[in-house]
């Protein structure tokens, strides 16, 4: 039995430890590692299933004080924005909720309704779950979707030239957009069926942390272009001593859409985009040889990407 606590361990190491331990399974096309697990029903199915797995709790992810509609919201978003992220098509969800006996029944009837609003402006059915006693409130999604076999977008696809995009603005979610934003379902479909996206990953953790992911699982590295990365409004307003472009690279939970294509696809691509979407969609960089290493590239020079390290949910001293 392996010592330490979890905040000692953390939860990378924690993940590859348990992953070590779940073994072969019938009819995986891709396991843990990705945005969502993907399996194939059967060996001749002509469809995969995509499936994946959230949870949002007070304390971490909402205040007690957020709307609860907002936080329902959230608790769907999460879920489609990680079947986006894979190009898939909302199927089913069940939702788990623990909370403590004197939550207001009104409050968990609001998230429900938050949550059943968005995942039907996606096709997204929820079908079950289950409840239970908790000294905390917190809600668990569970998600399938489905894309043709073999045609999931994933995170280890990138090759050296590759151009990198990133669907809306990034930075500052904290200011609101958290509990609003609008998963990239319709977006997220339409990169897959284009046939040229080479690998695709929702930002979560945020642009340099989701970006690493991508190189990591590709074995390549890249360049970022500082003045190309699209950042929200919130975060060129924030006065709190970082550079919009900092809260851009590290803030997460912008979710939104990081992903490659061939750079010789990229104009063409551009102008298909556009006649189809009116999110904005920037290419903000390139994909090089240069295994693990993401460069930030300005007017004052080329630099390593500082920080890349992803909010931990067990490390001492990380935060919400």
């Amino acid at each position: 039995m392996s010592k330490g606590l979890l905040a000692d361990v953390g939860e990378l190491e924690l993940i590859r430890r348990l992953a070590g331990r779940l073994g072969p399974a019938r009819g995986v096309v891709t396991g843990i590692g990705d945005d969502a697990a993907v399996v194939r029903p059967t060996p001749d199915s002509a469809f995969d299933l995509v499936l994946t797995s959230d949870a949002v709790i007070q304390g971490t992810h909402f205040l007690p004080d957020s709307d609860p509609r907002s936080v329902g919201h959230k608790v769907a978003g999460r879920a489609l924005s990680d079947l986006a992220a894979m190009g898939a098509e909302p199927d089913w969800a069940l939702i788990d909720l623990s909370a403590p006996p004197d939550t207001p029944a009104a409050f968990v009837e609001a998230v429900y309704d938050g949550a059943a609003g968005l995942a039907a402006r996606h096709g997204l059915a929820i079908v079950g779950g289950d409840t239970a006693r908790s000294s905390d409130l917190a809600l668990h999604i569970f998600a399938v979707g489905r894309v043709p076999a073999g045609r999931a977008l994933l995170r280890s696809g990138a090759g050296t030239g590759d151009a990198v995009y990133v669907t809306g603005s990034l930075g500052c979610s904290i200011a609101g957009r958290h509990l609003s934003f609008e998963p990239r379902v319709r977006e997220g479909i339409w990169l897959r069926e284009s046939g040229i996206v080479t690998s695709a990953i929702d930002v979560s953790d945020g642009l340099a942390r989701d970006m690493m992911h991508i190189l990591e699982m590709s074995g390549v590295g890249a360049v970022i272009e500082q003045d190309l990365i699209p950042v929200s409004p919130a975060a060129a307003q924030a006065a709190d001593g970082l550079s919009p472009v900092e809260h851009a690279l590290h803030d997460g939970e912008d979710f939104e859409l990081l992903f490659t294509l061939p750079a010789e696809e990229a104009d063409a691509f551009d102008a298909r985009w556009h006649a189809m979407f009116s999110l904005p969609c920037t290419r903000i960089g390139r994909i090089t040889a240069n295994k693990g290493n993401l460069i930030l590239s300005g007017k004052g020079g080329s630099t390593p990407v500082p920080g890349c390290s992803h909010f931990d949910h067990f490390r001492r001293g990380d935060r919400p």
